[in-house]
């Protein structure tokens, strides 16, 4: 085979999003274009509503409209578009997903869904992931870096937060349906509004495809319900309800080619809350969740009954939080969490174990000039089930140039709880170790952000290191589980939004990445050295086009069928999208998924979809 030098290689996969950018950079708008605003508040980065000027941590947002714009629906599209976040599917449509946030493993990233955990070390998060949709109510964001000062477990890479948001003045609604490729077909529903003191959001879709292997279907729908009422100037309550329902015939690798394994997931998360003001500098917050999760997976077997492993997972959480801003230039925030899970697998360890968790957090904002911020913060989580983690976490924000550049850092530890399995777990071949300790991470950030003029965008650079220790890892005869390998992550990152001269939006960036395991002296497996995503979108009169690309390169992997590590492939994936807007009621969307019909695998032995068209319409009212 003739050897291509990495230089040419890398660039073949930019000149599609060279090719984009050149196409629609000399278009002009005939209406009207607002430049892309940064979001006015932030939560996820301090637990409290923060101007993303003063904060010292790399926050991204992801809003409602950002999706419809990009016409991304499923939870996998949306956070496989933002930079930095590589995230490999087990399969095509509705397989099951994982991301490696900042180099962290597949479950050291914590999912907060409308203020609860989605997931813990008994509770994936990985079917939700591969197969659930954002709705129209939903807005993301993203916290890099260590955050268990304010989450708890599992926060090692960082925080997703998806939340369903408040409906807001009069009632509006909208459907949509979309077919294309793989036979697909899905449809949605959703309104939103608010009279006197009440108001809603409310969300449903659905949909099928087939893919394109044999026994590789995937059904889902999606539900998602926000209730809010003022009970007085002082108090607001209100709740929200989702529920995630999928059915996916699962092949395996294409060295296997199962023909009726399949697997169902259903995920309900609901909460309660309050918000309660004081006085104008006490507030005060009070969230009462739970999540049920059953996931079946059924494998016929040729003359005997048909394997079946069945996992429920239950959780009930009680969140309580006030904040204080009566002392000069400092906001307190600090609570407490109670939480209980259930989880029951009748799988490897035959798992039926129950574990209570109480913490406390506090955190202290300080604006100690108008242009310098600072946070600083504990935690302290208490297990029934192996002991106690406490945790810090400290940042610095100094605006300077009339604050058109914000200097920045964090620091902030981690960890995450052993898994019931790694206690607990029973078999003819393994027993766990009641004896582990939670593992360990240490991580700190420094950047600097500059905020272009006349609120046109903004382009950062971050440089980044986590340190790994006490991870918990199979023991020398694999008969167990031991704290015995550590591993560092560290590179940087560039990212850039903002509005080009005729109106062309463009959010782009670029993560370069080490990630080694210290104690075997290898590269960590599926994280790519280099990573490059990118959407360029214009609107001109009624019609809009936009175009996104993803990039990954320089990565390990496991080989499907031998278990060796090889170099997994690079690939390099584009997507076109385009919308009319008919009347200011109808419009009609088309995109075309992987564009140049890149035949790749996210996971070795997984082929990913080929070139895929799909059209629909959208009615709103």
């Amino acid at each position: 085979m003739k050897h291509v030098p990495a230089s040419a290689r890398l660039a073949r996969r930019f000149v599609p999003v060279l090719l984009a950018i050149g196409a629609l950079a000399p278009l002009r708008a005939q209406l009207p274009s607002d430049p892309p605003v940064l979001p006015p508040l932030v939560t996820t980065a301090t637990r409290t509503p923060e101007s993303p000027l003063t904060i010292g941590s790399v926050v991204e947002t992801i809003s409602a409209a950002d999706l419809a714009r990009r016409q991304q629906t499923s939870f996998a599209a949306a956070l496989g578009s933002v930079p930095g976040l590589p995230l490999f599917a087990s399969g095509q449509s509705g397989a099951i997903a994982s991301l490696f946030m900042r180099g962290s493993n597949s479950n050291q990233t914590l999912f907060l869904v409308d203020s609860i955990r989605l997931n813990d070390p008994n509770t994936d998060y990985n079917v939700f992931l591969g197969g659930a949709c954002v709705s129209a109510c939903d807005s993301l964001e993203i916290a890099h870096g260590p955050q268990s000062t304010l989450y708890g477990g599992e926060a090692m890479g960082g925080v997703i937060s998806l939340r369903s948001q408040r409906g807001a003045g009069t009632t509006t609604g909208q459907a949509a349906i979309e077919g294309g490729s793989f036979g697909t077909l899905q449809g949605s529903v959703s309104a939103q509004g608010e009279k006197g003191a009440n108001a809603f959001n409310f969300s449903a879709q659905g949909g099928h495809t087939d893919n394109q292997r044999a026994n590789n279907a995937f059904d889902s729908a999606n539900v998602t319900l926000r209730l809010d009422h003022r009970v007085n100037e002082r108090i607001t309550t209100g709740g929200t309800v989702r529920w995630f329902h999928g059915v996916y015939g699962d092949p395996g690798d294409r060295y296997t080619n199962d023909p009726d394994n399949r697997e169902r997931e259903e995920n309900v998360l609901a909460t309660a809350f309050a918000d309660a003001t004081f006085s104008p500098g006490w507030t005060a917050r009070a969230v009462l969740g739970g999540q049920d999760r059953r996931f079946v997976a059924e494998t016929p077997r040729a003359g005997r009954a048909t394997g079946i492993t069945v996992v429920k997972n239950r959780r009930a959480v009680l969140d309580l939080q006030t904040t204080y801003a009566g002392i000069e230039r400092n906001r307190i925030t600090a609570g407490v969490t109670a939480e209980g899970n259930h989880t029951r697998n009748t799988g490897f360890g035959d798992i039926n174990k129950k574990q209570g968790l109480l913490a406390v957090f506090a955190q202290d904002e300080i604006a100690a000039t108008d242009d310098v911020y600072l946070t600083a913060g504990l935690r302290s989580d208490d297990f029934d089930t192996f002991g106690r983690a406490t945790t810090g976490r400290a940042t610095a924000a100094w605006l300077l140039a009339q604050k058109s550049v914000k200097l920045r850092a964090s620091y902030g530890t981690a960890f995450r709880s052993p898994s019931f399995l790694d206690l607990y777990g029973q078999s003819a071949f393994y027993v766990g170790n009641p004896n582990l300790r939670p593992e360990k991470a240490r991580g700190w950030d420094a950047g600097v952000d500059y905020y272009l003029a006349d609120k046109r965008g903004v382009l950062s650079a971050t440089w980044f290191q986590t340190d790994y220790t006490d991870l918990i890892a199979s023991t020398p005869s694999f008969s167990s589980v031991e704290n015995i390998q550590r591993a560092r992550t560290r590179g940087a990152e560039l990212n850039a939004q903002t509005m080009l001269p005729g109106a062309v939006r463009v959010q782009a960036g670029f993560t370069y990445l080490e990630a080694d395991n210290l104690t075997s002296n290898t590269r960590l497996l599926r994280r790519p050295r280099q990573s490059f995503s990118a959407d360029v979108w214009h609107a001109f009169g009624s019609v809009s086009v936009g175009s996104g690309v993803t990039i990954a390169a320089h990565r390990l992997d496991v080989d499907a069928k031998t278990f060796a590590n090889i170099a997994g492939e690079d690939y390099t994936v584009v997507r076109l999208y385009a919308a009319w807007q008919a009347t200011p009621r109808l419009a009609v969307k088309a995109r075309l998924e992987n564009l140049l019909d890149e035949k790749y695998e996210e996971v070795n032995g997984y082929p990913a979809l080929g070139f895929g068209a799909f059209a629909g319409v959208e009615w709103k009212w």
